[in-house]
């Protein structure tokens, strides 16, 4: 049965790659994200314009296969066990950023990287969007989870989104939203899983270039110096009374730094960063996660609520 709708979604994307189609088989996806860890998924398509979307979007609704958008893969876990569904990049649609000095406006693809859209703002005067060069991680990605750091975040300063809804079917295509009807909120919004952020307009200021390249290089010494490298997809968990209460000050009461579970382990450079092993297993990493929850919450009261996406894992 599984075989037979893996197929019917490759013939809805037109074969194989190899046979000029778009779909390639059995990819190590968990490669693809910043833990480097992980399984395949049954279907892996790039797609590189609009129509390739609306035949994923297609494959997706004639084999009712799950969908996962990876992204540069910052915030996503994805299970030893893989996805057993359609998994699909947007790195390669094209490129765009514009840049307005008069209106104080940037328009910027999904997967544009965030800490080039925080430089490049910069490095043309416009101010606002320093916080977003120490945040790894997409545009796409970012408006997802209204990513944030250093007293901001993306619902600060977003206008709109242009969306692609791969949930519709052949209805597929694409609309603009306001980001006042996106529920953005803390590390979240209301976005389905099979909603594709293809541009996010921004409204800036017009300041002190100068003063915000400054800002910058401070943020970027900040991380440096208090966050670490290597395998992790940055902050595990949501902290659970922004800017009062932290998931790491919770995971350091607890006693949890350098705690490790398999190649899994609480960094000692800042607890709410879990790294895994080059070569590791993702499992472990979520083992660990649940480990350090429930310890946090045996000591403080507070359940932890993950801030990554957790794809193919039993319990999700």
């Amino acid at each position: 049965m599984r075989n037979d709708v893996v197929s019917i979604a490759v013939d809805a994307l037109g074969g194989t790659v190899d046979q000029g189609g778009l779909a390639a088989l059995d990819v190590a996806v968990g490669a693809m994200t910043t833990y480097r860890v992980g399984g395949c998924a049954d279907i892996f398509v790039s797609v590189k314009d609009r129509a390739d979307l609306k035949r994923v979007a297609v494959a997706a609704a004639e084999s009712e296969l799950p969908l996962l958008v990876i992204g540069r893969g910052s915030n996503l876990l994805i299970a030893d066990a893989g996805f057993r569904g359609i998994a699909l990049s947007i790195s390669d649609l094209p490129a765009l950023l514009e840049l307005d000095q008069v209106q104080a406006t940037v328009a910027a693809s999904a997967g544009l990287l965030l800490p080039v859209v925080a430089r490049r703002s910069a490095a043309a005067g416009l101010t606002g969007f320093e916080w977003a060069v120490g945040v790894p991680g997409s545009i796409g990605g970012a408006v997802r989870m209204n990513a944030g750091g250093h007293g901001s975040d993306i619902a600060s300063s977003l206008v709109s989104v242009v969306v692609f809804d791969l949930g519709a079917g052949v209805a597929a295509g694409e609309e603009a939203i306001l980001a006042s009807d996106l529920g953005l909120r803390f590390r979240g919004s209301d976005l389905s899983s099979n909603v594709v952020v293809l541009e996010a307009r921004l409204q800036l200021a017009t300041g002190d270039q100068a003063a915000a390249e400054r800002q910058i290089s401070e943020i970027v010494g900040w991380r440096r110096e208090n966050q670490p490298g290597g395998q992790n997809a940055g902050s595990v968990f949501v902290n659970p009374v922004p800017g009062e209460v932290s998931a790491g000050a919770l995971i350091d009461a607890a006693g949890l730094r350098g705690l490790r579970v398999g190649s899994a382990s609480v960094s000692e450079k800042h607890a709410n960063f879990i790294q895994a092993d080059a070569g590791g297993s993702a499992d472990d990493v979520r083992d660990l996660m649940r480990v350090v929850r429930s310890r946090v919450e045996e000591s403080s009261g507070y359940a932890l609520r993950s801030e990554i996406r957790l794809i193919g894992f039993d319990d999700e």
